[in-house]
């Protein structure tokens, strides 16, 4: 099967993680650990160019969609933030521009960080577009208010239902809390969720929930951050270069 096919087959099986590596680097080592599938993270990515997240353009995003499909034979799903403009068209291109550099699949916000969140109604129709120019790509509609100030879970489930029936082939809602509103949000639709991982639930949890696919977002990007600040930190207050034995032997990874 190729890429679209292996991460639509993933969407009918068993719960899986999909992490999120920022570079081709990390791309590869995910891919060596034993994972079936990988997803971009806008925030990740942007850290890789000195800048917060929101501040990449979709040409850049394209290209690093291309090096990650070049390095790894695994499906990878595309963070599109909110299609790179407020309007389906946008969306549509967006989506399209992904599937063509390789991408198995795509996600389209409902927040654009200068109008907010978008009316369900908007929000629906370009779901709509980017679903109608997917083609084989996989498609996962996002509702983003309960990171953005508006933790209503009856509005997340509203938004969910009007992007499933707009065409989503996954529903994602970062920010749910905990399993009971994971299991409301999942006993809502019928298409496959993905929630976004929490430091206080397992994956079991998630999973006994209801939710399809586990991702990570930017934490392990943070992860790896923290990693670099701790050991340069010993560095520079105590000259200590003990640290740098902790490092992986690099041959056996890429």
């Amino acid at each position: 099967m190729g890429k679209g096919e292996t991460f639509q087959a993933l969407h009918a099986g068993e719960p899986f993680v999909i992490p999120n590596p920022w570079d081709a680097g990390s791309a590869k080592v995910l891919e060596k650990l034993g994972f079936k599938a990988l997803a971009t993270t806008s925030s990740g990515f942007a850290f890789t160019l000195g800048r917060r997240d929101g501040d990449v353009t979709l040409d850049e995003v394209i290209a690093h969609t291309a090096a990650l499909a070049g390095v790894t034979n695994l499906p990878a799903s595309v963070d599109l933030e909110n299609g790179y403009g407020a309007d389906p068209d946008d969306a549509a291109r967006a989506v399209a521009a992904a599937a063509a550099a390789g991408a198995a699949g795509g996600s389209i916000e409902d927040f654009d960080p200068n109008r907010g969140i978008y009316d369900v109604g908007h929000a629906a129709e370009r779901v709509a577009a980017a679903a109608e120019a997917a083609g084989e790509l996989v498609l996962t509609a996002r509702a983003e208010n309960h990171i953005r100030g508006n933790p209503d879970l009856d509005d997340t489930i509203a938004r969910l239902q009007a992007y499933e029936r707009a065409g989503a082939d996954v529903l994602y809602a970062p920010g749910l809390a905990t399993p009971e509103e994971i299991r409301a949000v999942c006993d809502s639709v019928s298409k496959p969720v993905n929630v976004l991982a929490r430091p206080n639930l397992t994956f079991d949890e998630i999973v006994a929930a209801g939710a399809q696919r586990v991702s990570v977002g930017g934490a392990l990007t943070w992860v790896a951050v923290a990693g670099l600040v701790s050991a340069a930190e010993r560095i520079r207050d105590s000259g200590d270069f003990s640290v740098l034995a902790e490092g992986v032997k690099i041959d056996q990874w890429l």
